[in-house]
Parts: structure tokens; C-alpha cells; sequence
């Protein structure tokens, strides 16, 4: 029997987070950025923020667009340092830090999403 790879659910993760990450990190750098800022639209108050960042759903809308962004960056993070830098004998090392640094800043994020409120 063939031995298994994680290969294809990082791979899922990388494209999941590429896309997630085009679609709603630009608009809402956009809002929050620039038109909010600049007077363009008036923004939200605290209180309306807080309570749309205090539903259930938004949290695990948000969890999931930081989680599928950490692993997208840590899958791109990984390639640059194995094509760049050439270091494909440091697979193992490599892999812990990248993959390793993105569970950890998931569980970070989800443990601070859930204490707000």
C-alpha cells in the first residue's frame, strides 16, 4: 500500500484561503481603509460592530477567513523558502514552522474571537 500524503488537503487549504482571501480582505480594507477614513461613507458606531462581531455566525465567518488566510500564507511561505532559497532538505523543519505557525495562529485568532464580548 502506498504511503498517504496531507499534500491535497494543504493543497485545498492553500487555494480555499487564496480565494477567501481575494474575495473579502480587499473590501474590507476598502471599507474600513478607505471610505470609512476618508468621509466617503459614514461608518458604523462601536456598539452596531460589536454587536455584528458578537453573533455566532460572524465569528465563525471571520474564524474561518483567518484560518483558510494563515494556511494560504504558510503554503506560498513554504514554496518561496524551498524554490528561493533552495532548502528542500529541511523539509520536516520547514513544514513544522510553516504549517505548524498556522494552526497556532488559528487557534490564537478562534481563542480571541470567542473572548470578545
Amino acid at each position: 500500500m502506498a504511503k498517504r500524503t496531507i499534500e491535497p488537503l494543504l493543497w485545498l487549504l492553500f487555494s480555499a484561503g487564496g480565494v477567501a482571501s481575494a474575495m473579502l480582505i480587499p473590501a474590507l480594507a476598502l471599507l474600513f481603509g478607505v471610505a470609512f477614513p476618508l468621509g466617503w461613507l459614514s461608518p458604523p458606531s462601536h456598539e452596531h460592530l460589536l454587536a455584528v462581531v458578537l453573533h455566532p455566525l460572524t465569528r465563525l465567518v471571520l474564524f474561518f477567513l483567518f484560518m483558510l488566510s494563515m494556511f494560504h500564507s504558510a503554503h506560498r511561505f513554504r514554496f518561496t523558502l524551498y524554490d528561493g532559497l533552495q532548502i528542500k532538505h529541511l523539509n520536516e523543519v520547514v513544514n513544522l514552522l510553516c504549517y505548524g505557525g498556522a494552526v497556532v495562529g488559528s487557534v490564537l485568532g478562534a481563542y480571541l474571537l470567542w473572548q470578545i464580548g
